[in-house]
Formats: structure tokens, C-alpha cells, sequence
């Protein structure tokens, strides 16, 4: 009864805000806080509505993982409500947490990380990824681009970006499941190596080089970036570095900078943080995030990225922010999990079914609506103006991907 009362307290002060939602109790009871309802939130037991009492994002989403609310509705409406709960029912002390981690990022746990994100099976991500499986913000000429053409429009835009020649040597930290490495030996006439901490990753990774007939140029290991040893020609980085930790950058772009040749290239394709402390995703999203998705996961601002690459030697000569490329990433990729919802559930229980139903609508709608960014970084070592391995404009990119 006591928190029944204070969330007919809480509704009647929503509904001066007009939220299109209709919330329904397990007693009969309903409450509409809007004048025309897009979105009915069903409370199925007490411990959902001491969530809807209290209800910022993170709330929400783990009252939905854990069946004690479900929604009716569009994923984009009920983002919308979910929101505007969150705006107008918790006291405001700003978009974002003030609160920043202080992981200790040790091999071990990041090991353990990657393997509860990435291995819950290779099928699992079969069913909503392109047919190339790449995992990671793709790249849209056009808005009716398909998913397939945007992600491999991505990869050569990448491997574009960075020059990269016939013979050179690519290492390509987080490979994921190979697709980059792949495409650098097929159309680049590159030699490639892959490293990941997913063994998923690594096992499908190589039975596809080995199916493409690359096994001679291409290479993908079981390894931590921190074990790496010797010289490449290239080196590219694509959504790994959310996982290194904020302490961790500069220790990260120093070995980075240590497994360059003098006449490199890097590119650092991450998400990045809009709150310029490098904080929290706004209104409890990034503690849903990392509850029960990106376990221990940091995302730097870009001005954080950028500082600790300066500091760790390297010079800075491109940056590009894909924001609304990654929006519509996000948006295939959850259209694609609706569609293979009946086949998901034979693979993943129904509580990793809602996890990642609510991710990857939720992380579309935060893109969308620039709570969070991403962003490609392009670096050469600091100590090597006079080497001419970039030209001097950035037609070099769009006139060879066109």
C-alpha cells in the first residue's frame, strides 16, 4: 500500500507533463499520464513499482530485464516515455552522473568481460549482424543504404583512411570476428593480424580465413593487446578501447605507439562520452549498460581520447564523429532483433533476450539523441613530422571509397 500511494502521488505529478503512457498495476489499477497513450507499461509485481517510483533509466531497464514490468508499444515510443519518466520524476542534478569509475583494469578482467559481452554465442549474433558479422558502427553514403553495403562502405572507409598498401602489415586490435583483417587481405593485398579476447570470436574468426583461402595472409590470435611485441605497418583499433578504461588510455595509445613502424598509421574508432567529464551516460543508462551488458566498461570524451594519445607520443591528424552513422546502425541492428525474435529465443534464455532488446533500441535512441557520440581518430607518431605519409587534404579518402 505504501508504495501504491506514493506512486499515485508520483502519476498525478507526471501528468501534467502529458508522457503518452498508460501504466497498469497487477491489482486493476491504471493510471494514464498522458492524453494520447503510445506506450502501456504493465507492473507485475510490487518490486516493478517501487521502480516506476523511482524511475530513472537504469531502473526501468532492470525492472524490464528481471519480468517484474513489461511494455506494449514501438521501442522507439517507449524510449520516448522511459525518458521522459526519468526527466521529470527524479530530482535533477543534470543529464549525466557526476560519478566516474575507477576500475582497475586487470587482464583477467577484462578477459572475463569480453567473454560475458561476446560469447554468449557465435549463432546469437549470426541472427541480427550483416552477413560479414561486422559488430561496430557502420558507414551510410545514403539513408537507404543497406546494413551490408553500410558496413562494408566502413571497412574500406577505415583501411582508406589509413592508406594502407599491398605488403604492408595491419594488426587490428579487437578484430572481432575478422571481417577488417579479411577485407585488408582480399581487396588491399595487405598481410593481417587480428587479435580479440573472445575465444568465440577468434575460433570463427580463423574457420573464416581459413573457408576465404587467406590462411597465408591472414591471422587471428587469442591475445591481450598488452602481450603484443613487434612492428606494424598499420594499426587500427575498432569499438576496443570502451573496454580499456579511463586510466588505462595512456597506457593504452603508449603501446599502441610502441607496436608502430616509423612510418605508421593508427586509427581509433570508439564511442565516446558527451559529458565532457568523461561520466556516466545520461539518466542511468550507462549503470544499465554496465550492470548487464558492458561489465566494467569506460567511455573517455573526445578531448580525453585525444589527450592521452597526444601524451602518449602520437600526433593527431584527423578526427571524424559518426554520431547519426552509429543511430542508424543501431536502428538495423534492433529492427534485425525484432525480426529474429522467435529464433533468438531458441538461443539465449528470455532475461539475455530482454537484455539485449533493450540495449540495442535503447543505445539507438541515446545515439540519436547525442547522448553518447563515436568517433574515428587518425595519428601518426609525434616525432616524425617530415614523413610523408598523409596528404595534405582529405579528398585522398572519398575520391578512392567512391
Amino acid at each position: 500500500m505504501f508504495w501504491e500511494m506514493r506512486f499515485e502521488n508520483l502519476a498525478a505529478r507526471l501528468s501534467l507533463h502529458d508522457i503518452p503512457v498508460r501504466i497498469a498495476l497487477w491489482n486493476g489499477q491504471r493510471f494514464d499520464l498522458g492524453r494520447s497513450i503510445k506506450v502501456m507499461i504493465h507492473a507485475r509485481t510490487p518490486a516493478g513499482l517501487r521502480q516506476l517510483v523511482r524511475p530513472s533509466l537504469d531502473a526501468l531497464g532492470s525492472a524490464y530485464v528481471e519480468g517484474h514490468l513489461d511494455v506494449e508499444g514501438e521501442l522507439g515510443d517507449v524510449f520516448d516515455v522511459a525518458a521522459g519518466l526519468a526527466r521529470h520524476a527524479v530530482k535533477p542534478t543534470g543529464r549525466f552522473g557526476r560519478i566516474v569509475q575507477t576500475i582497475k583494469h586487470t587482464k583477467k578482467l577484462d578477459a572475463d568481460a569480453i567473454a560475458y559481452h561476446y560469447d554468449v554465442s557465435n549463432d546469437f549474433y549470426r541472427a541480427w549482424l550483416d552477413e560479414d558479422m561486422v559488430y561496430s558502427c557502420a558507414y551510410f553514403k545514403s539513408f537507404d543504404d543497406s546494413l551490408e553495403q553500410a558496413q562494408r562502405q566502413k571497412l574500406d572507409h577505415v583501411l582508406t583512411k589509413i592508406r594502407l598498401q599491398p605488403g604492408q602489415h595491419l594488426l587490428d586490435i579487437g578484430c572481432g570476428w575478422g571481417a577488417l583483417i579479411m577485407r585488408a587481405a582480399q581487396k588491399y593485398g595487405a598481410r593481417a593480424t587480428g587479435i580479440t579476447l573472445s575465444r568465440h570470436q577468434c575460433e570463427l574468426a580463423q574457420e573464416r580465413i581459413a573457408a576465404a583461402g587467406l590462411a597465408d595472409r591472414c591471422e587471428v590470435h587469442l591475445a591481450d593487446y598488452r602481450d603484443m611485441s613487434g612492428k606494424f605497418d598499420r594499426i587500427t583499433s575498432i569499438g576496443m578501447f570502451e573496454h580499456v578504461g579511463l586510466k588505462n588510455l595512456h597506457g593504452y595509445f603508449a603501446k599502441i605507439r610502441s607496436l608502430l613502424g616509423d612510418d605508421g598509421i593508427v586509427l581509433n574508432h570508439g564511442i565516446t562520452s558527451t559529458d565532457p567529464d568523461s561520466g556516466q551516460v545520461a539518466w542511468g543508462a550507462g549503470a544499465f549498460i554496465n550492470r548487464y551488458v558492458f561489465p566494467h566498461g569506460e567511455l573517455p570524451h573526445i578531448s580525453l581520447a585525444i589527450r592521452e594519445m597526444s601524451a602518449a607520443g602520437l600526433e593527431v591528424t584527423d578526427v571524424e564523429g559518426l554520431r547519426r552513422h552509429y543511430a542508424l546502425t543501431l536502428k538495423h541492428w534492433a529492427q534485425r532483433y525484432e525480426q529474429a525474435s522467435e529464433k533468438i529465443h531458441t538461443l539465449v534464455d528470455e532475461r539475455r533476450y530482454r537484455i539485449w532488446r533493450m540495449y540495442l533500441a535503447g543505445c539507438a535512441y541515446a545515439f540519436d539523441h547525442a547522448w553518447t557520440s563515436i568517433h574515428q581518430i587518425l595519428a601518426v607518431k609525434a616525432d616524425r613530422p617530415d614523413v610523408d605519409r598523409l596528404p595534405l587534404t582529405r579528398d585522398y579518402i572519398y575520391r578512392e571509397t567512391s
